[in-house]
């Protein structure tokens, strides 16, 4: 890692940025979901409700036992040009309902971040913020990852939202 990226200062505003010279990008967002700050974290800490509202994400596992929390690892997979992409997720900080951190890696890329959930007048805002690393060749790609990252974001949580907001029986009301 550079010392540009370790130092690298983040955004104060949602959308993306990218370090110059340096082979990795942020990328974050924020959106209103009109449910309570717990059924959204609980649905969004399990990975495994995912294939409902993202099409991309073709299978999601938890391959660790007990209930979802700090130490949860899932491993799944989403479509993309040439293939499946593999993915192995684990949740590293774990507050319900507050926030939660995770780290994901792939053939591609290593990924850490944080979700927020922060209950607004008529549901919650959260508050998404990731860094992305890429690997190999795709570090050429660094500022096109930054674009379309922040893009697909925006999709999958407002794809998420759309759906919890259509199902209310998905995840806990506290």
């Amino acid at each position: 890692s550079c010392p540009s990226c370790t130092s690298a200062p983040r955004p104060s505003r949602p959308g993306s940025a990218e370090t110059p010279g340096c082979d990795m990008t942020f990328i974050e967002g924020e959106i209103i979901i009109a449910r309570p700050a717990a059924a959204v974290f609980d649905f969004a800490a399990d990975q495994r409700n995912e294939p409902r509202y993202n099409p991309r994400m073709v299978r999601a596992e938890k391959v660790t036992g007990g209930p979802v929390g700090k130490g949860t690892v899932f491993r799944s997979a989403v479509r993309a040009a040439g293939g499946p992409t593999e993915m192995r997720s684990e949740l590293t900080g774990y507050h319900r309902p507050g926030w939660l951190t995770s780290r994901t890696t792939m053939a591609q890329a290593d990924i850490a971040g944080m979700l927020t959930f922060v209950p607004v007048p008529g549901g919650t805002k959260m508050r998404w913020a990731w860094v992305v690393r890429p690997k190999g060749a795709a570090r050429l790609l660094t500022p096109v990852i930054s674009r379309i990252g922040r893009r697909q974001e925006l999709a999958i949580w407002t794809a998420m939202k759309r759906y919890l907001e259509a199902h209310p029986q998905s995840g806990r009301d506290e």
